[in-house]
């Protein structure tokens, strides 16, 4: 049996905390920021964790299950 591939994509978007939750980072950061507001340009700014829901299909995508 060969060993389980890292998605890249997904090794590139999330990370790991201490306790073993995934950490992510906000969409819509990226360009076309003149538009937005300062605000929500100062909250798309900090990360989140990913919601539960989603938490296995990550942790296969990372090769962690």
């Amino acid at each position: 049996m060969p060993k389980m591939k890292t998605n890249s994509g997904a090794k590139k978007r999330f990370a790991l905390t201490g306790t073993g939750k995934i950490k992510r980072k906000h969409a819509y950061k990226s360009h076309i920021l003149t538009k937005k507001t300062k605000k929500q340009k100062r909250n798309l700014t900090h990360s989140g964790l990913v919601h539960k829901s989603d938490v296995n299909s990550i942790k296969t995508l990372l090769a962690l299950k």
